[in-house]
This record gives structure tokens, C-alpha cells and sequence, in this order.
């Protein structure tokens, strides 16, 4: 293989990236409001390079790591909810869009994942 073939083969591979972060906490060192037992917090990403205007595989869009991968993974733990949700993406408009030549796209979410608890009776 020369040594283009493997730049390419390196570029290709890392250009769609995701990944999702969880770290359990203790209950008494996160608020998150009565009747909520926090259980986690989650950090989604993904991000995906351009080349000439032509998307590499990643799929970057808010729906995917809320969706897809925020709360997805909350459920797997056993959450209810994630409150407290934070997301951030890179526009695709306006002078955003020169980005497309040769640069890349990202968005990601955090939340934190909360088991809802029974109301005590009075």
C-alpha cells in the first residue's frame, strides 16, 4: 500500500465517530428536585468530518444522540427520565455551511438519568 492509501484508510476510519459517556453518582451529591432519585449522568456525542461537501458516515442530528443514544442509554440503566438535558450541535446554515469544503460537523447531549420516586404517604 503506498502511503496515500493509508492516509485515506486513516481519515475514513476516524470520520464518523459517536460515543456515549455514563458515570453513576450518589444520590445525596446531585439535586435534581423532590421525587427524583438521580442514578447517572450521560454524555452523548457524534461527529462527522466533510470532504468537498460530502458527508462521511456519522449521521450528525440532535434526534440521534437525544433520541438514539441520551436517553436510550438511561433506559438501559434502568432511569425513568433524564432531566437537567444540555445539547449542542454545530449549525448547518448560513457561514456554517463553508465548513462542508473540508471540515466537520458535531452535536452532543448530557443529561442526568433519574429513577422517579413514590410519593411517601402522609
Amino acid at each position: 500500500m503506498t502511503a496515500r492509501s493509508l492516509i485515506l484508510a486513516a481519515v475514513l476510519c476516524g470520520a464518523g465517530c459517536s460515543s456515549v459517556s455514563t458515570v453513576r453518582v450518589q444520590p445525596d451529591n446531585v439535586s435534581v428536585g423532590p421525587g427524583l432519585r438521580p442514578i447517572a449522568i450521560i454524555h452523548a456525542q457524534v461527529s462527522s468530518a466533510y470532504v468537498l461537501f460530502i458527508p462521511l458516515p456519522g449521521h450528525v442530528s440532535l434526534d440521534r444522540v437525544v433520541n438514539e443514544m441520551l436517553i436510550a442509554t438511561a433506559k438501559s440503566i434502568g432511569a425513568d427520565k433524564v432531566v437537567n438535558i444540555k445539547v449542542d450541535i454545530t449549525p448547518d446554515g448560513g457561514i456554517w455551511t463553508l465548513r462542508r469544503i473540508l471540515g466537520w460537523r458535531s452535536a452532543e447531549a448530557s443529561g442526568v438519568a433519574v429513577i422517579i420516586e413514590p410519593e411517601s404517604a402522609p
